[in-house]
């Protein structure tokens, strides 16, 4: 994969949108940071510390913890190794974590 294709994909989410964070291009929804990209080959993907545990023991070789000081914050992606399928599950678990909950509402049809 790489940034072109990552980039689409985040903007592809309900109400996602790029903006500057610090120089680096973030994506966002309700003003909230869902993932980053730091670098052309790699992304930052915001996501529960259970759901990092798993990425990382599942895909090594493209997916690694993402610190944020002494914090586990998301998983960092190495776009040219990882599985297109396990990027996209990524963006929308980082979303679904920073959307507003009348958005998940709505996308999930239950309100």
């Amino acid at each position: 994969m790489r940034a072109a294709e990552f980039r689409r994909l985040a903007l592809a989410l309900p109400e996602a949108v790029e903006a500057d964070h610090h120089g680096i291009p973030s994506f966002r929804v309700g003003g909230k940071i869902f993932a980053t990209l730091p670098q052309p080959t790699h992304a930052h993907l915001f996501v529960d510390s259970e759901e990092v545990d798993r990425v990382v023991e599942a895909a090594p070789t493209s997916c690694s913890e993402l610190w944020w000081g002494k914090k586990l914050a998301g998983v960092r992606v190495e776009l040219a190794t990882a599985d297109r399928k396990l990027v996209v599950h990524l963006l929308d678990l980082a979303w679904r974590m920073r959307a507003p909950k009348k958005l998940l509402r709505g996308r999930d049809g239950s309100g």
